[in-house]
């Protein structure tokens, strides 16, 4: 007899319990005149860090779950022979240097010599004039001056290309450096690590995914509402959110979008049954200063129900005031 009272006792609590959650949700369900409201999970936008050239993964620095801020190093590509080549093009830099300054030596060489040579010249010219020399030797420090000239259009022209030698080696080491730069995969924007997908010692391919990571200050609903509700929805509208995990606090967020076309449309839209089955996608944004306070409780996949204010002129009922936790 004791047995059968305590299961009819269980049984009894079990039915008052779930009907007192019934009367609780039915409560809240019933929204007023102006006031929609649908299902739906809490998402976030994604970003999978991926690398962006062939290699083996030298090193993860987070887990995941881990917190991470913008610009901090997730993973880390084996650069060993990134540096071993960017070591032969720091190289190739000095010696187009050297090159450059062999150049300005032959440059100031060819133009002593054209010196020497444009005063000889002059010197055995007055002497042809004075009839103290042949024309031939006037002939021979003529050649001399001409063949001096040459040599100092042919040393200048080196000085340029000893220049462009200079600055391909610099780019090629700027390249370098940029490709090893890439080898560390940092954040875009403070987030929370979702997956890790790759580990050190694997050999992955250019735009492999390392580390799929969440950004936690662009949180939303989507919700789907029918034709009669969603045309008069405004962008801006205010919105709430009722999540079924936390169901005693009520989240503020706003109308961003809304779809311009049915996601659900019949083959053919003739009666006013038909088109009221038309439903739209509606995007509730959650403000990132409200998520950045609450970024240790904020998770994506949450399921819950979406209000929104499809009459300006409606208000909030008492059950729908925001109450978030302190």
């Amino acid at each position: 007899m004791n047995k059968k009272l305590l299961t009819i006792a269980v049984v009894f609590l079990v039915v008052a319990a779930a009907g007192g959650l019934w009367w609780q949700n039915s409560l809240r369900t019933a929204a007023p005149e102006g006031i929609a409201f649908s299902n739906g999970r809490i998402e976030a936008e994604r970003i999978e860090i991926a690398t962006k050239l062939a290699g083996r993964i030298a090193e993860v620095r987070v887990e995941e779950g881990d917190w991470v801020e913008s610009g901090q190093i997730l993973a880390r590509m084996d650069t060993v022979e990134l540096e071993a080549q960017l070591h032969q093009a720091q190289a190739t830099v000095l010696q187009a240097q050297q090159q450059k300054l062999q150049a300005q030596a032959l440059l100031n060489q060819r133009q002593s010599e054209l010196v020497l040579a444009e005063t000889e010249f002059a010197r055995v010219e007055q002497l042809v004039k004075d009839l103290f020399a042949a024309q031939a030797t006037l002939d021979n420090a003529r050649n001399v001056l001409n063949t001096a000239k040459a040599g100092v259009a042919a040393a200048e022209a080196g000085i340029p290309l000893a220049q462009a030698s200079i600055a391909a080696a610099e780019a090629a080491v700027e390249r370098l450096q940029s490709v090893i730069a890439d080898a560390n995969l940092t954040a875009p924007m403070s987030g929370r690590v979702q997956y890790v997908l790759a580990h050190p010692g694997e050999v992955i391919a250019a735009g492999g995914r390392v580390v799929s990571l969440t950004d936690m200050s662009d949180m939303y609903m989507s919700i789907f509402l029918p034709s009669r509700d969603a045309g008069r929805l405004a962008i801006g509208a205010e919105a709430r959110i009722i999540l079924d995990a936390i169901p005693d606090y009520v989240i503020p967020a706003t109308v961003s979008f809304v779809a311009s076309t049915a996601q659900f449309t019949p083959r053919s839209v003739e009666t006013q049954q038909e088109r009221d089955q038309l439903m739209f996608r509606v995007k509730l944004t959650i403000a990132p200063e409200l998520l950045n306070e609450y970024q240790d409780r904020a998770k994506a996949g949450v399921p819950g129900v979406g209000y929104v204010l499809v009459d300006a002129a409606a208000q909030w009922p008492a059950d729908l005031a925001v109450r978030l936790p302190q």
